[in-house]
């Protein structure tokens, strides 16, 4: 085995001793660098900037999420994202059986068109139109929804036929 003076004699040195001679080496290297600095004009600064209402430089490193957050305010995209971040959650703002039948298919002007598959989904996604404003607004911010507009399902003519009797609708409760 060898003890530290017949490492240090033979050119290998402890982890103490190389830590040591790197903590040495990094002080003198910012020593350096502030004398540089110094000869320039351009002292670092030992307080924290202070934010200026000016805007930052385009070309300074940001957070991701603030610059994402910048753009969409710069383009006026914040509610259309918003409401986008709605739809795309709606099983979990709605419910599973509610959103396995319905789904929301525009905003506009503070109107939410929401399509049931059957006119009896239609009729329950109205009976629940108050508390699902209520709910939207909870997410996108009080006033943003002011109405949900239900859409049954959009089937065409009925066609006619054989089997068909001449002026009948079929049962009303199945076809909207």
């Amino acid at each position: 085995m060898l003890d530290e003076t017949s490492a240090e004699s033979s050119g290998v040195q402890s982890p103490e001793g190389m830590a040591a001679r790197g903590a040495a080496l990094a002080r003198e290297k910012l020593a350096q660098a502030k004398a540089d600095a110094a000869r320039r004009g351009r002292l670092p600064r030992s307080e924290p900037r202070r934010r200026s209402s000016a805007r930052r430089d385009t070309a300074d490193p940001q957070l991701f999420g603030r610059a994402i957050r910048e753009l969409l305010s710069d383009r006026g995209w914040e509610q259309p994202v918003a409401v986008g971040g709605v739809f795309g959650r709606w099983h979990e703002i709605v419910g599973p059986d509610l959103a396995a039948h319905t789904k929301p298919e525009s905003f506009a002007d503070g109107e939410v068109l929401v399509v049931a598959d059957s006119t009896a989904w239609a009729t329950q996604l109205r009976l629940l139109a108050s508390s699902l404003v209520r709910r939207l607004n909870e997410e996108l911010g009080d006033g943003t929804v002011r109405r949900v507009k239900v859409r049954g399902p959009q089937n065409g003519p009925r066609p006619t036929g054989g089997l068909r009797v001449t002026g009948s609708r079929g049962p009303g409760d199945t076809y909207g």
